[in-house]
């Protein structure tokens, strides 16, 4: 399935409002592993998206997911800024040549695994785009999947970012980052693909 830009924007606009209605909840999580201020971090780095897609009145795939790239990246603190930023980076880079929704996610995915040098079963948002990426090869991308996808960081043992710090305590928690990327695949699943 094609990615277009209007599809883009409103799919970018729900997950601001999804993060802004979660910003507490994401908090919290991040309070147990690590330093407690994801939701406040994403909820500045979404508005900051919503304030630039705004001003789009024709928008083009590559420039929307430029444009998110640009607002994560000099927005949202900690590691999640710079990580978000280059999967939208690359997604916005892909779009040039692609705009099929499974091979920009997949980008996106390839983006976030080189600047956190992170992989699946390292209890990070890669456990929630890997499997994503997955049922998108298959057109099978539902809530349910996203949800057992997040689910499944709980039993992990954090081995990347601050949640690694405090080691057999990240046991039994969800991570954040994974929970805000679950956000953004259900976004994506009730503004584009149905």
């Amino acid at each position: 399935m094609e990615l277009t830009g209007d599809k883009a924007k409103a799919w970018l606009l729900n997950f601001e409002a999804k993060i802004q209605e979660h910003k507490a909840y994401l908090s919290d999580l991040d309070q147990a592993i690590g330093d407690g201020d994801h939701g406040s971090n994403m909820a500045r780095g979404t508005e900051a998206v919503k304030v630039n897609l705004e001003k789009i009145a024709e928008p083009e795939t590559a420039e929307v997911l430029k444009q998110a790239a640009m607002a994560l990246i000099s927005k949202v603190g900690g590691a999640s800024g710079p990580l978000y930023g280059s999967a939208f980076m690359q997604m916005a880079k892909t779009a040039k040549e692609t705009t099929d929704i499974h091979e920009l996610i997949e980008a996106g995915l390839e983006g976030i695994k080189h600047r956190g040098k992170a992989d699946v079963g390292d209890k990070t948002m890669v456990d929630t785009w890997a499997p994503v990426v997955e049922a998108l090869a298959k057109d099978a991308l539902t809530n349910e999947a996203i949800t057992q996808a997040v689910d499944a960081t709980k039993p992990l043992k954090a081995k990347k970012g601050r949640a690694s710090y405090v080691g057999e305590r990240s046991i039994g928690a969800l991570d954040p980052g994974a929970v805000s990327s679950g956000y953004l695949f259900t976004a994506l699943v009730e503004e584009v693909l149905q």
